[in-house]
């Protein structure tokens, strides 16, 4: 599939680059993409969570009435949980929500995503740019030559860029990152992709392995 390569002004270099049908044009897979988007959403969370138990309150172990006949639930002392202020019964406590995924697994969710991205015509390709002096203007001005300003927009480049990173920073609905770093969570939650025209041959790279 060839795609034309347009310039930081939105228009046509006369370039094409060729996105890999192996990568681009494969049948979705939503079963894998829903394990890669799980884990990587549990690899976020710190998992530090937690709440009291009945032993570890504090108070005294009193029974507050008799056992039977008063007309509702068996209390016990002043910790149990039908009470206000008392304990909480299976509460949350810390864990680690990480899990492992094979390689081929994040492959085929990362090809997935992109191909849903192709599908809803949600890839843009622009030449390789920088921006001397970090500036949130300069990546206004480049979505809006692109055609995606106001959308969620996912800017792929060859490698880690400081100065475009530092540029879209402010922005809430725009992240930049690495090809080498790319995931499928972050591909699913753009409303479109941009594409560096050297960030193509690093993504190959990396899935076609």
């Amino acid at each position: 599939m060839e795609v034309n390569v347009l310039d930081i002004q939105g228009k046509e270099t006369g370039r094409k680059v060729v996105l890999n049908d192996a990568i681009y044009a494969i049948e979705p897979n939503d079963h894998v993409l829903y394990l890669d988007v799980k884990q990587y959403l549990g690899n976020q969370r710190q998992g530090t969570a937690k709440a009291k138990e009945r032993s570890e309150m504090s108070g005294s172990t009193r029974k507050l009435g008799r056992q039977k006949g008063g007309g509702g639930a068996r209390r016990g002392d002043i910790n149990s949980p039908v009470l206000v202020g008392g304990a909480r019964v299976f509460g949350p406590r810390p864990r680690d929500y990480r899990t492992k995924l094979n390689l081929k697994t994040k492959q085929l969710a990362r090809k997935s995503a992109l191909s849903y991205k192709v599908q809803e015509n949600g890839i843009v390709v622009v030449e390789d740019f920088n921006i001397q002096t970090p500036k949130t203007k300069e990546i206004l001005n480049i979505m809006k030559a692109l055609g995606v300003d106001g959308k969620k927009v996912l800017f792929l480049m060859p490698e880690e860029n400081k100065s475009v990173y530092l540029s879209a920073r402010n922005l809430q609905k725009v992240e930049v990152m690495g090809a080498a770093m790319l995931n499928a969570y972050k591909v699913m939650n753009a409303d479109a992709v941009v594409l560096c025209e050297n960030a193509v041959k690093k993504i190959e790279e990396v899935l076609i392995k």
